[in-house]
């Protein structure tokens, strides 16, 4: 997952979010999704289905992952 810190902060952007209401929503911290967004740690994979379950979205839509 090389850019997928403004993939996650276009979803919450679009979803009205900000970075504490997000992470009260998917039982994380306010610091933890400001270091996924600035591409400092990446996400565990339950964090991210929990993300992707959240918007209604697929993982690969979560990361911005394009298949050709």
């Amino acid at each position: 997952m090389k850019y997928y810190g403004n993939e996650l902060k276009h979803h919450r952007q679009e979803a009205n979010l900000n970075q504490e209401t997000l992470a009260k929503l998917i039982n994380t911290s306010q610091q933890n999704i400001s270091r996924w967004e600035n591409n400092e740690v990446e996400p565990s994979i339950s964090y991210c289905v929990a993300l992707a379950d959240y918007y209604k979205i697929s993982l690969d839509e979560l990361i911005g992952r394009k298949i050709p």
